[in-house]
């Protein structure tokens, strides 16, 4: 096994795995507050707010990387707050690959969790607040229990998308070995490489299988909240 990806390689994963995991940690929390708005709010610039959240779907990756690097690089206004208050520096860092992973896999988390919330009928959760529960007792006792399987799904896709974030990385970060240098980045950089198409192959199959396993899990998922949906 340890014959199957260099040093390099390896680094590249782990620190992979490190970004998508932060990604997906601080992102989750967000994601479930924007759902639940979505979801249950009805207020003004409602829609725009979703607009704002499936962007990242549909527009380059590049112009979301762009736009990073202008709020948070280190002369960016939210980069410099960052880096004055709490010390945190995100560009050309690995907390920059994180947050741009964080960002991209945001739509994928908000509509599963969303979608968990939707198949929710609003009458268990008006009966739990008629029988005196707070609106927060009824979110902890009634709402979160029957809607773990989207918030699941939700992690595991932000996760998975972390994993395989290539375009605003690479445009916020750049492609530092050990510092920015994730899965992608390193297949991006064996294929420039000659010679380099065999480990960029291996690292290409690893991608493929973490993106396979990710889409099996969250549609057993899926389906375990549509049949609570019909029960």
């Amino acid at each position: 096994m340890t014959d199957f990806l260099g040093p390099a390689e390896w680094t590249a994963l782990r620190l992979s795995v490190q970004v998508a995991l932060c990604a997906t940690l601080f992102s989750l929390p967000i994601g479930f507050a924007v759902a639940y708005a979505l979801s249950r709010g009805d207020f003004f610039g409602r829609q725009a707010l979703n607009v704002l959240v499936h962007l990242p779907l549909v527009m380059p990756p590049v112009v979301t990387g762009y736009l990073l690097l202008l709020g948070f690089g280190r002369t960016g206004p939210l980069g410099g707050l960052f880096e004055d208050l709490f010390g945190l520096v995100f560009a050309f860092r690995w907390t920059g690959a994180a947050l741009a992973a964080g960002i991209m896999g945001f739509p994928l988390m908000v509509r599963a969790i969303r979608l968990s919330l939707d198949a929710i009928e609003p009458e268990l959760e008006e009966a739990a607040g008629t029988l005196g529960a707070s609106k927060l007792r009824v979110l902890c006792t009634v709402t979160l229990p029957l809607i773990w399987p989207g918030l699941l799904a939700g992690a595991v896709l932000g996760f998975a998308k972390g994993m395989g974030e290539f375009g605003a990385t690479i445009t916020f970060v750049s492609n530092i070995p050990g510092q920015t240098q994730t899965l992608a980045l390193s297949i991006n950089s064996l294929l420039e490489v000659p010679g380099g198409e065999t480990l960029a192959l291996r690292l290409a199959v690893l991608s493929i299988a973490i993106a396979a396993i990710a889409i099996a899990l969250s549609e057993v998922l899926a389906a375990r909240v549509v049949r609570r949906r019909s029960e």
